[in-house]
């Protein structure tokens, strides 16, 4: 009766960075729905993801419209007739995609630097909020909030202004690897 206590540990930000990087791909759905001040209803963009560990995240837009970005450590690239071209290192949209990549990827570090971390529920569910700590990202967001279990299920940035965009991943599995489409585009 009385040992149980002693069992349960609580569930620290490196359990949950060693849970979130551990698979080596991730294949998933996702609907972004960006809530802005101005608008009645919010802007809906709906698409697949790959995550790769050690290449990054491939974000291929279905709808509104089809676009396919790019995102690694090298930076953001987004697909064109001529195959993938860089994109200006220096956008909100870049910084936002960093973090993104961050997140799924379990780089609790990388995080740390930029935001105040907290960590709330166990591996099967758990909250973890991030406060901005630099002028910058304070300038741009009041909160991230990330809810998952085994991996990421969403992710709802609050903007300083008023908007907020919410990404649901749906779907995500980590069980089938990268096809050779996928590896090509992660290659070029």
């Amino acid at each position: 009766m009385f040992g149980f206590s002693s069992l349960a540990q609580a569930f620290d930000l490196q359990q949950l960075s060693d849970q979130l990087a551990k698979p080596d791909v991730i294949h998933g759905n996702f609907i972004q729905e960006k809530h802005l001040r101005a608008l009645p209803q919010p802007l809906t963009s709906k698409g697949t993801f790959v995550l790769a560990k050690n290449h990054g995240l491939l974000w291929l837009l279905k709808t509104p419209l089809q676009q396919d970005y790019r995102i690694s450590p090298q930076g953001i690239a987004r697909r064109d007739a001529n195959g993938w071209q860089m994109l200006p290192n220096k956008s909100a949209g870049a910084e936002q995609n960093r973090l993104f990549l961050a997140v799924l990827q379990g780089d609790s570090s990388g995080l740390q630097r930029d935001f105040e971390l907290s960590l709330s529920g166990d591996a099967q569910n758990w909250k973890l909020t991030l406060t901005p700590r630099s002028m910058l990202l304070k300038q741009v967001f009041n909160q991230i909030n990330i809810d998952g279990g085994e991996l990421v299920h969403s992710i709802e940035l609050l903007e300083t202004q008023g908007d907020r965009t919410l990404l649901r991943m749906q779907d995500s599995t980590s069980a089938q690897p990268l096809s050779d489409a996928e590896q090509h585009d992660f290659a070029e």
